[in-house]
């Protein structure tokens, strides 16, 4: 098994992270902070928008299974790549869509799936390509958040199954769960 990191933020991290956990060769999925000027910041930091940070996922896959290009047309194809800012109602510099590539072969992967997604929309693409700076773990009650709380939040209840949904349907050989 070879093994990669990515690092991705499509808005609202338990959804991402939801997301990423039904893909097949994902091996680990942590939801944390990424991109902002203050170490160690908490959730309530990150969700004045203040921080600079964006909520993301830092992704370990199996490069033998799948490829960082399949990673992020998923990840393109299961957020709105063109809301600057924001996913539906979660609004804020820290809900953008970014990629924030590990090596230059990442970023090069990162433009073209940019174009490649470009390409399937009228609207423009709006996610950014960051520097990685400093990945910083959430604090644990927002790990595996779906498989737990979140099967009671009703934000979750109204925005994860459909991102799931479309997973299934858009890229169903990537799927670990079938179309239902």
């Amino acid at each position: 098994m070879s093994e990669e990191q990515a690092i991705v933020a499509g808005g609202c991290f338990w959804c991402t992270e939801a997301v990423f956990r039904d893909v097949i060769g994902v091996t680990a999925v942590e939801s944390g902070y990424i991109g902002g000027n203050v170490e160690n910041p908490t959730y309530k930091q990150v969700c004045t928008g203040e921080t600079g940070h964006a909520e993301a996922v830092r992704l370990t896959f199996d490069t033998d299974v799948i490829g960082l290009a399949d990673i992020l047309d998923v990840f393109m194809g299961t957020h709105d790549p063109t809301q600057l800012n924001r996913q539906g109602n979660d609004v804020g510099t820290q809900y953008r869509s970014a990629i924030f590539p590990l090596n230059e072969a990442q970023k090069t992967a990162a433009e073209a799936a940019i174009r490649r997604a470009q390409d399937e929309r009228d609207l423009p693409v709006v996610t950014t390509i960051e520097e990685p700076t400093e990945f910083y773990v959430a604090e644990d009650y927002h790990q595996e958040y779906w498989e737990g709380d979140g099967q009671r939040n009703p934000y979750c209840l109204a925005v994860i199954p459909p991102k799931l949904a479309k997973l299934r349907k858009s890229f169903a050989n990537r799927s670990k769960t079938p179309i239902e």
